[in-house]
């Protein structure tokens, strides 16, 4: 079944080179596999990576030589639409995705930190893989007074991504808590860790170019699937 919220499959695979780069795995000066032995190793067509790594070029991460290949670009920006996004698989890197599993409107429950104005919020509960591994669950709770509603067949995997085309609402800078805590009781498979296991944990809020605070999440991860990282320059 297609997932309503998957971004196109070029932005996939841009995204997938982006962590690698940020991760290490491709390193300036390198040079990528073939074009045609990239796209059969990823299972897509040939015009689908060559607009990603079109992208990726205009984005001044790859040089591409007529008749010698694509290189990786030292000094580039490598923040990519995942720029805030700190899982990565254990070995480094994996595409995130997301599929959704609920999203509600509510009344801000007791116990969560001070965020927004409104006394509701919307709760998204999603489940990440990173690269087809099932690697965290999260909640996430946007504040009200930011959309009247969300329909699941209007989000994107990437939330942030939906909220500046959709609502205008650009996230600027996130403050996270990393900690441990217990799977909570409304995951279940594929996710590997039953409710009431102890896991990594990850408490964030989420500020607007504004400075105001507009989403509280958190996010239980799988430390023998992800890790939490954070790259300082």
């Amino acid at each position: 079944m297609t997932n309503p919220t998957a971004l196109p499959k070029y932005v996939q695979i841009a995204e997938t080179l982006i962590r690698d780069m940020a991760a290490g795995r491709l390193i300036a000066g390198e040079r990528l596999p073939p074009e045609r032995r990239m796209a059969d190793d990823m299972g897509i067509a040939v015009g689908t990576l060559r607009k990603a790594l079109s992208d990726l070029a205009d984005r001044g991460l790859l040089e591409r030589i007529q008749g010698s290949g694509n290189y990786v670009k030292s000094g580039a920006d490598t923040s990519g639409i995942y720029a805030f996004f700190r899982l990565e698989l254990v070995g480094g890197g994996g595409l995130p995705t997301a599929e959704v599993i609920s999203v509600a409107t509510r009344d801000k429950p007791a116990g969560l930190p001070a965020f927004g104005t409104s006394d509701h919020g919307h709760r998204i509960r999603r489940l990440r893989r990173l690269s087809g591994t099932p690697a965290a669950v999260e909640e996430i709770w946007l504040d009200g007074g930011f959309a009247r509603s969300l329909r699941v067949e209007e989000l994107s995997e990437s939330l942030y991504l939906y909220y500046r085309k959709r609502l205008g609402l650009w996230i600027a800078r996130a403050e996270d808590q990393v900690g441990v805590s217990t799977v909570p009781d409304w995951a279940g498979p594929p996710f590997a860790l039953a409710p009431s296991t102890t896991c990594g944990y990850v408490e964030r809020i989420a500020r607007a170019d504004t400075g105001k605070s507009a989403e509280f999440s958190r996010t239980w991860f799988d430390p023998q699937r992800a890790r939490y990282v954070a790259r300082l320059k």
